[in-house]
């Protein structure tokens, strides 16, 4: 949060049985670390991505080409 207040700390498994449960999801025991595992990898990759400054005129492509 920009405002300077903390954000609370990422909590993969939580998040991931939240995410499960508002899915109606049944989320096998055994996938747990597996989910939580890429969970954090996400949450790492999001925070490189959100941390990238952008000028106020920079516009998303209309067209997306890989």
């Amino acid at each position: 949060m920009s405002d300077g207040t903390l954000e609370p700390a990422f909590d993969p498994e939580a998040y991931a049985a939240a995410a499960s449960g508002a899915l109606g999801l049944r989320l096998d025991p055994a996938w747990i670390a597996p989910v939580a595992s890429n969970l954090r990898v996400l949450h790492a990759a999001a925070g490189l991505v959100g941390a990238f400054p952008l000028p106020d005129e920079a516009e998303a492509a209309p067209v997306y080409e890989a």
